[in-house]
């Protein structure tokens, strides 16, 4: 291990190996106060990542990085070969805050490693198109549809970057079966952090108080989430009353023909639909009102998945109220629009309230469950729901979709979304 103060190393490898990521150390010792700069040069198309290592910990590095004492370790340059490949890795240290003098020769021997395989055991991880191409091209082709498209679709939207590079972040490794703080894994201490971070932008997003409100961030989707709502709340083959689906309903709302029960939500449970008025193209809550009375169903479910209109949550809560049924909202197709304080709010009238993640709310494909703390109709809807979520339908949740919901809830609350 050469102890280094100042000037300039290069450093030249011959690989012809086409098939692995190779890799190049340079063990050292810098002095105090000195400052490396990384300079790579490649006589071909290469992936490159400049790391230092100290003290046996992996610290990742940019090209500059400074120290206050003495340090051991070493530079790995880690580079894709193609055919013959001459890469070269220049390593300049000078005193910290002095100029950078370039082209000076250096005496100092610096021990050398070429490593086949990213790992040092010839796994190969090249970026998608080099590992497969058909799939990246059918990825750019869809960018270019959606990009040069006119999008009519009222539930799709296009996600910002910020979102999609915490979607295909590296949280999409860790198991965390469970909640923040009850996890069955271990090592979830940044999981926790961020789950429990996304949690509060929710209630934050939506104007709630954490007392008397809680949410569920782990959902996979609207669907999902709401039938774990019906099992946490409901019996088998309880009563359920939605919008029809050929008045604007959704099909997990309990969506059934003369000769088929086509949602599972009808499979489960017993399901009876309520309509428009088709001469004005609003809920019929009278119809609704009669229909319920009858029917007396345990969940009566508001929202829609074509509906251009807002409900009367007032009425519906009454409805609800005359016949002891729970008032669920499922706003997945307006939750971005509820966020922005322009349509009417479900949570001053509803006991939960279910959405998805990506359509008007400009995230990924994910879903959330909001309910009240406080028990309603002798159910404690915190401890029920998150059962329901987790060990009922689900395992492990998705880490890098809940990564991405919390940055595009912070953007929700930002004046340029209300706008």
């Amino acid at each position: 291990m050469e102890k280094v103060d100042h000037g300039v190393i290069s450093i030249f490898a011959d690989i012809t190996n086409s098939h692995f990521t190779n890799i190049i150390c340079l063990a050292l010792t810098l002095l105090p106060h000195t400052e490396i700069c990384l300079a790579l040069v490649s006589r071909t198309q290469h992936t490159a990542l400049v790391s230092l290592s100290i003290a046996d910990n992996h610290v990742p590095t940019s090209n500059r990085r400074h120290h206050q004492s003495p340090i051991s370790g070493s530079i790995t340059y880690k580079y894709t070969s193609a055919a013959v490949c001459i890469p070269a890795l220049e390593l300049s240290w000078v005193p910290f805050n002095s100029l950078l003098v370039t082209g000076k020769p250096s005496t100092t021997s610096v021990p050398i490693t070429v490593v086949e395989g990213g790992d040092g055991n010839g796994f190969v991880d090249h970026e998608l198109s080099n590992v497969d191409p058909e799939v990246s091209a059918i990825i750019y082709n869809e960018k270019q549809r959606q990009f040069r498209s006119l999008e009519l679709i009222a539930s799709e939207n296009f996600t910002s970057r910020a979102v999609m590079e915490a979607v295909g972040s590296c949280l999409t490794n860790k198991y965390s079966e469970g909640l923040p703080g009850k996890r069955y894994y271990g090592g979830n201490e940044h999981i926790d952090e961020l789950e429990s971070l996304c949690q509060k932008r929710a209630l934050a997003a939506f104007h709630l108080d954490e007392q008397k409100w809680g949410v569920n961030v782990q959902p996979l989707s609207g669907s999902p989430a709401n039938f774990e709502v019906y099992t946490a709340i409901l019996k088998p083959h309880d009563r359920i009353m939605g919008l029809d689906l050929p008045h604007g309903g959704h099909l997990s709302h309990g969506f059934m023909t003369p000769k088929r029960r086509v949602s599972g939500t009808s499979i489960y449970f017993e399901s009876m639909p309520y309509r428009l008025d088709e001469s004005t193209g609003l809920v019929d809550y009278e119809m609704l009102e009669k229909t319920a009375t009858l029917f007396r169903p345990k969940l009566i479910i508001a929202g829609a998945s074509a509906y251009p209109r807002d409900f009367d949550y007032p009425r519906m809560r009454k409805i609800a109220d005359g016949v002891g049924a729970f008032l669920m909202m499922d706003m997945a197709h307006i939750s971005g629009l509820v966020a922005a304080s322009v349509v009417g709010n479900p949570f001053d009238y509803c006991d939960i309230v279910t959405t998805t993640t990506h359509k008007s709310l400009r995230g990924p494909r994910g879903g959330m469950i909001f309910f009240k703390k406080d028990p309603v109709l002798g159910i404690e809807l915190e401890s029920a729901i998150n059962n329901a979520v987790f060990p009922g339908l689900q395992g492990g949740p998705h880490n890098h979709t809940i990564g991405g919901l919390a940055v595009c809830l912070k953007h929700a609350q930002s004046p340029e979304f209300k706008a």
